[in-house]
């Protein structure tokens, strides 16, 4: 008798955990989600225009994989930390971004970050300030306690800016051919 009662408590205990549902997942807020992105980004631009190179770095993931046109890729936030100190040497360095774009994945684990930039910086051969226009990407991943990182960041100069057309010249009269 001992062995039915601990069989059917078995049999219930097992029909019970059967049905229940999963508890549904909350929402995902991917405006509040883009925002803090955004909020970082801009942080981090902030960081970097006060010469705080080891803030500026902080905003990296411990997987950072750093693109920049004319060097090897960064792969590590030391690696990062030891460019971004260099960059931040140079007394002509500012960074501004423009043209902001989050896009957030539906899940709410990834974000995309997107700028134009306009940087200052010295020109190594004319030891002169010169000026670089270019866009940022920056794939951003949760972390577990809730904040976002930087985990590629691609930074893509884009020449220099056109030059301005210059205005047609004027419309010469018609001939008077008969």
């Amino acid at each position: 008798m001992h062995q039915s009662k601990i069989a059917l408590a078995a049999v219930a205990a097992l029909a019970l955990t059967a049905c229940a549902q999963p508890a549904a997942k909350p929402a995902v807020d991917t405006a509040k989600i883009a925002d803090a992105v955004k909020a970082d980004a801009e942080a981090s631009v902030a960081d970097l225009n006060a010469k705080n190179a080891d803030k500026a770095a902080s905003h990296d993931a411990a997987n950072i994989v750093g693109m920049f046109h004319g060097t090897p890729n960064v792969n590590s936030p030391a690696k990062d930390l030891a460019m971004t100190k260099l960059q931040v040497a140079d007394p002509a360095f500012k960074l501004a971004i423009s043209n902001e774009t989050v896009d957030v994945a539906q899940a709410g684990d990834m974000a995309v970050f997107r700028a134009s930039y306009v940087a200052t910086m010295t020109d190594p051969k004319t030891k002169k300030p010169m000026t670089e226009n270019g866009n940022w990407v920056v794939q951003y991943k949760a972390q577990t306690d809730g904040s976002w990182k930087m985990a590629i960041s691609v930074v893509s100069d884009t020449g220099a800016a056109p030059a301005a057309a210059a205005p047609a010249a004027a419309a010469a009269p018609a001939s008077d051919k008969k």
